[in-house]
C-alpha cells in the first residue's frame, strides 16, 4: 500500500519466536491480555493487539505517524 500500512499474518520467513513484542505501558485488564504490542523488525514496525496475536500490522515508521495523525483527527 502507498501509506505504508498493511495488515500481514506471519507466514513469512519472520518467525514470532524472533520478533521481540513489547507491551504498552497502558495495557488494560487484570491479565494485561487487552493491550497492543509493538515490535521493531528491519525497517518496519509491527503493531498487533494481545488477543488476536495472528493479525499484525506492518507500517513503516512514516506510516505509523500518518495512521496516528489520521486517529487524533477523530
Amino acid at each position: 500500500m502507498s501509506s505504508g500500512v498493511r495488515i500481514c499474518r506471519l507466514a513469512t520467513a519472520l518467525s514470532r519466536d524472533v520478533i521481540q513484542w513489547q507491551k504498552s505501558t497502558y495495557s488494560g485488564g487484570a491479565d494485561g491480555n487487552e493491550c497492543v504490542e509493538l515490535a521493531h523488525v528491519e525497517d518496519s514496525l509491527l503493531l498487533r493487539e494481545s488477543d488476536d496475536p495472528d493479525r499484525i500490522l506492518q507500517v513503516t515508521k512514516g506510516g505509523l505517524a500518518a495512521l496516528l495523525d489520521q486517529l487524533r483527527l477523530r
